[in-house]
């Protein structure tokens, strides 16, 4: 069958500076008509020329312009082979972990996102794989907990909601000898601050709801994979099981795409100034943030992403305190979901984390007092005072 796809080559833009190759993105502008704004191509389907003769797209379940292009925008700022768009971070996840066979063991991070732990236990378990959660900061943690049949190490870093960091290059040779896949969810510091393929990943995945969109508009997942055996799964998995991104949400995704460095930029210069705040508060027991020297992973913080992002996690002094806040904010917003310009707090006890066992998370440290704030692009003197009035 012969293939003119109008959009196969593609310039992967490897001349330009990060910041640039958000606002330009795979293609950019559409190679057929100009148009500066990369086409929603709203059709479920695409005519052939003539027998043996395609443009190159059949049917949007396979293949879309308007999500190809997010898919290989996605893929040149990550750094990776190919670039996957999925209806929501757990779409993404669901494709991850059916790479693993009956037999299989995992490693996690101990502090997971809830839905991750629910598609683990609640799914896979079920169909024979087995899963080990471990504190990923500690190595010696993670060698000890490995088995002949560990296949995969998932690992968050920062984590939801605790923030602890995980070693990615340290890990990624432990993954290697293992002969085992290194995920990692790169969902708080996106590609602009950290990139984990560099470091020795071979799957990268995202909640794209979050800052990648940065908007709260959108669901979405994306993945990034190294190799053209697992392209060769995503594209299975994607083809059989219809859990692509549409188009409208594709093009919603590549818009917000194109103001992330300035989005992120802005998060994290304002939850270093929130971060101090709160921890000058005499209701604040506990303030968990990657950017204070004094943080475990501060070094490899350092050492592997280039900014702390937007997200703090903190103790009050009472579960009286705790509510409180949540119920007087006026411009934060108390509502779940993280990483959009308006800043959103959120109570992981019964949130983010209602699928975690209670005994897991209070042992985590994820308990009554216990809250998570994703720091907007609003000015910070705003958020502070609207945490200051609710805590009075």
């Amino acid at each position: 069958m012969i293939n003119e796809c109008y959009y196969d080559e593609f310039d992967k833009k490897e001349g330009l500076g990060f910041d640039s190759k958000v606002v330009h993105g795979a293609m950019g502008c559409d190679p057929i008509t100009g148009a500066v704004s990369f086409p929603i191509f709203q059709s479920a389907t695409f005519r052939h020329r003539s027998f043996g003769i395609s443009t190159g797209y059949d049917y949007s379940r396979l293949s879309n312009p308007t999500r190809q292009e997010l898919e290989r925008t996605i893929a040149i700022l990550e750094g990776g082979l190919e670039g996957f768009a999925f209806t929501s971070g757990q779409a993404a996840n669901m494709t991850v972990f059916s790479l693993l066979k009956n037999g299989d063991h995992v490693l996690l991070s101990d502090d997971i996102y809830g839905g991750t732990f629910r598609i683990c236990e609640e799914i896979f378990r079920g169909v024979g794989a087995d899963f080990t959660y471990v504190d990923m900061g500690d190595l010696a943690q993670v060698r000890e907990h490995l088995r002949p049949s560990t296949r995969m190490i998932f690992v968050e870093t920062p984590t939801n909601p605790m923030m602890k960091v995980a070693d990615i290059a340290a890990i990624s040779k432990i993954a290697k000898e293992q002969g085992a896949l290194l995920v990692v969810d790169n969902t708080f510091l996106t590609p602009c601050f950290q990139r984990p393929i560099e470091l020795g990943a071979d799957i990268v995945v995202h909640s794209g709801t979050k800052y990648l969109c940065g908007h709260n508009d959108v669901l979405a997942g994306l993945a990034v994979v190294t190799t053209p055996e697992l392209a060769e799964h995503f594209h299975g998995e994607t083809k059989s099981r219809g859990n692509q991104l549409a188009p409208f949400d594709s093009w919603l995704l590549l818009r917000g795409l194109k103001t992330l460095s300035l989005r992120m930029k802005r998060h994290n210069e304002n939850a270093m100034e929130v971060a101090k705040w709160l921890r000058s508060h005499p209701k604040v027991k506990k303030v968990y943030y990657t950017g204070f020297e004094d943080h475990k992973g501060y070094e490899i913080s350092c050492r592997q992403a280039s900014g702390f992002g937007g997200m703090i996690s903190f103790e009050l002094d009472s579960e009286e305190s705790a509510h409180k806040l949540l119920s007087n904010v006026n411009m934060i917003l108390f509502a779940e979901s993280l990483g959009g310009c308006e800043t959103l707090v959120t109570y992981p006890l019964t949130q983010t984390h209602e699928s975690i066992p209670r005994k897991t998370c209070e042992k985590l440290g994820i308990n009554e007092r216990f809250i998570r704030i994703s720091i907007g692009i609003e000015d910070a003197a705003d958020i502070i005072n609207d945490l200051s009035q609710a805590l009075e």
